[in-house]
């Protein structure tokens, strides 16, 4: 009998289930859709108002900024910066979280996820001052620094529950042969975090090549990366919306493309790092 009680309820909560998601989905996908259809619009279509439901889709945008700008250039230099940034973060970012995990000392941690959580402004004018200082303002290394501030967090937060989940039995059987902590992390723990490597990396390379501030700022016209290149369609005066979705559209296809790819590893890898045991 209460089987069957149960069951108007059970029914009422799937189809709340299924409404909030459909909400959240619209939500997401909305500015996503806009952004899309707005790229085929000429400018003056993308803010008329009321807005422009039926329109005659143009790629005068999309042509327009293969001849004015030298996106495959700027494309590159995003993908130097990003993959330079996301190899740093997982090379300083994992031992860190083996010995976060090892120590069980959770203070870096929380040291490591404050200054992620820290505008980047705070960081910016120091930075600025001293990459001029040494001559390195414009230069693919600047930027991968100050990105690897990016993707280093992540890469820590996110490793931390997959050494977390290695039995300590495991770490002091080795230490009983006579493995030193760092053949230990190197020989043991690290074949066994490779889905949450995989996991950091991607979100690491999502967030460094979507970050603006640094880029703009610390870039000039030879290492511009696409997310500051994007910037030059907002004047003083006016804006190119038409324009400037089109270069968004296309800034937001590699992650997409990335992540459509890689996505059941990603669901995975994540929901291993996050179960105990």
């Amino acid at each position: 009998m209460s089987s069957l009680a149960n069951r108007p309820s059970d029914r009422l909560i799937a189809i709340l289930d299924v409404v909030l998601l459909v909400a959240a989905g619209i939500a997401v996908l909305a500015p996503v859709a806009w952004m899309v259809l707005s790229s085929f619009k000429e400018s003056y279509e993308v803010t008329a108002y009321p807005p422009t439901i039926f329109f005659s889709p143009t790629l005068d945008n999309y042509r327009s900024l293969s001849e004015t700008t030298p996106f495959l250039q700027f494309g590159i230099n995003s993908l130097i910066v990003t993959i330079g940034s996301t190899a740093l973060g997982i090379l300083l970012g994992a031992p860190a979280a083996f010995v976060v995990s090892w120590t069980r000392i959770t203070w870096p941690a929380i040291v490591t996820l404050l200054a992620r959580m820290a505008p980047g402004t705070l960081f910016l004018l120091p930075w600025y001052v001293m990459f001029r200082q040494v001559d390195m303002i414009g230069t693919y290394g600047a930027l991968i620094l100050t990105h690897a501030v990016i993707t280093m967090p992540i890469v820590i937060w996110v490793l931390l529950p997959f050494f977390d989940n290695i039995p300590r039995s495991v770490f002091e059987a080795a230490q009983v042969d006579g493995c030193s902590p760092v053949r230990i992390f190197w020989r043991i723990a690290l074949p066994l975090v490779v889905s949450g490597l995989a996991v950091s990396s991607i979100l690491a390379f999502v967030f460094s090549w979507n970050y603006f501030l640094f880029a703009l700022v610390l870039s000039n016209s030879d290492t511009k990366t696409l997310i500051a290149a994007s910037f030059n369609f907002i004047g003083e005066g006016s804006t190119n919306w038409g324009g400037l979705m089109a270069a968004a559209t296309l800034i937001a296809l590699p992650p997409l493309a990335l992540a459509l790819v890689v996505q059941r590893w990603l669901i995975s890898g994540l929901t291993l790092g996050a179960v105990k045991g």
